[in-house]
């Protein structure tokens, strides 16, 4: 009997070895293609010319893995000019292939940034062929589906975990009862033992697991692994709005102005190219347009009721053309909200390092309704700027190197002349 005690000590250890191995191997390969991190990746740089299903500017990305082998697709999506440039056949068919339509070269994105895009495009393709999704979310619900999918394995081991350690409890108590019955001989046996109260047998099995200090050392490792990782992700996310789409006072559609009406962005968000801010525009703005546009089509004759909230608020009146004198402001709700200590100056991105609207913003014209389409965290921020060169061929670096020269001459130099007429400057 005591040979079986050790059989199953060693069986319990190869137990533990094995579910903690296939727990260690499951989080490396989850963290070798990160769907999650592909999706941001999708959104950030494909989005404006393809569809992982349908086709927009180029053609459509579904059973791309399974038509070009990785080591193909990287370069490509990295620069696809230089490999039709060095007469690759299968590129420069794909070119020919498509009028000639050139693909934007994306040499910031790292060999890994495109295996984490491909793995979103697969885990796409993966929900696309299981029936549409509830919410018809699109993109995002096949990341939200990538990321559920990997929390339902981490608490499927932990649940094989907890199984594996109630089997070893039950087992290891069974075989100690079997070794006291074959130790105890027949006649030291009450003839009318009842046994133990309840309350005795908690006693004793608690101070046996006590006294197991590996099995205590195993349970305390599970909790303390599992309270861990839930209060790092909770912390993580603390002030991250990612997604967030408040209810607007106005039902301001960019899906209609941006997309289908080609608005840019710079007429209504004048302020990205001067000022630190993007500016929410004026309804004067707005009425630009909207004196002679209505909506009145869409409904039988009448004004669109989005389009009479922007007359009231202006006190106007579309019958006579006459403003009131009781005008009222229209009161949005702010969506990128970035802490008191984090400066940004939109002018700074926009016209001197080129950056687009959409790299912060994500396709607005695609959105009915306007929600925070990056994370806006630190880390987000670092890493563009690790990833984003310098273009110092443009009018910005001129005037500081006119600035210096000056300086060198001796000659005047005004506040003004370095920026100093820049709205963020005092006003935040």
């Amino acid at each position: 009997m005591r040979n079986v005690s050790l059989i199953f000590g060693r069986l319990a250890k190869s137990l533990c070895l094995v579910v903690g191995l296939t727990f260690a191997v499951s989080l490396s390969a989850d963290a070798q293609n990160d769907p999650k991190a592909g999706e941001a990746l999708f959104k950030a740089n494909c989005t404006t010319c393809h569809l992982v299903q349908g086709k927009r500017v180029g053609p459509e990305l579904l059973g791309m893995s399974s038509r070009y082998e990785e080591d193909w697709l990287i370069p490509w999506i990295q620069n696809s000019q230089a490999m039709i440039a060095a007469g690759d056949e299968t590129a420069v068919r794909l070119f020919e292939e498509h009028n000639n339509l050139v693909m934007t070269a994306f040499p910031q994105l790292s060999d890994d940034d495109v295996r984490d895009i491909i793995a979103f495009v697969e885990a796409e393709e993966a929900r696309i062929a299981a029936g549409p999704a509830d919410d018809g979310s699109g993109g995002s619900a096949g990341g939200a589906g990538s990321s559920d999918a990997t929390q339902f394995m981490i608490l499927g081991l932990v649940a094989v975990i907890a199984l594996a350690i109630g089997i070893m409890f039950v087992l290891g108590k069974v075989v100690r009862t079997l070794e006291r019955v074959v130790e105890t001989s027949p006649e030291k046996l009450a003839p009318a033992y009842e046994g133990p109260t309840t309350g005795d047998q908690v006693k004793a099995a608690t101070l046996r697991f006590l006294k197991n200090k590996k099995l205590v050392f195993l349970v305390v490792l599970v909790l303390v692994g599992v309270l861990a990782t839930a209060g790092w992700r909770s912390m993580w996310n603390v002030g991250v709005h990612e997604g967030y789409m408040p209810v607007q006072p106005i039902k301001f559609s960019h899906q209609l102005h941006a997309g289908v009406n080609q608005i840019d962005c710079q007429y209504c968000h004048g302020g990205a190219y001067k000022s630190k801010n993007a500016s929410i525009p004026s309804a004067n703005i707005c009425m630009n347009c909207h004196t002679g546009v209505t909506g009145s089509e869409q409904y039988g004759g009448e004004i669109s009721p989005e389009i009479a909230k922007i007359y009231r608020a202006l006190d106007y009146d579309p019958n006579t053309g006459e403003y009131g004198d009781n005008p009222k402001p229209i009161e949005w709700v702010r969506i990128h909200n970035l802490p008191d200590f984090a400066y940004f100056n939109h002018s700074q991105h926009v016209v001197v390092a080129g950056v687009d609207c959409a790299t912060c913003h994500g396709p607005v014209e695609t959105m009915e309704e306007l929600y925070q389409f990056s994370p806006l965290t630190m880390k987000w921020c670092v890493d563009c700027h690790q990833e984003t060169e310098v273009n110092a061929d443009n009018a910005y670096y001129d005037q500081l190197i006119e600035a210096h020269e000056k300086l060198k001459k001796g000659e005047k130099l005004t506040a003004a002349m370095i920026g100093g007429l820049e709205c963020g400057k005092c006003h935040y």
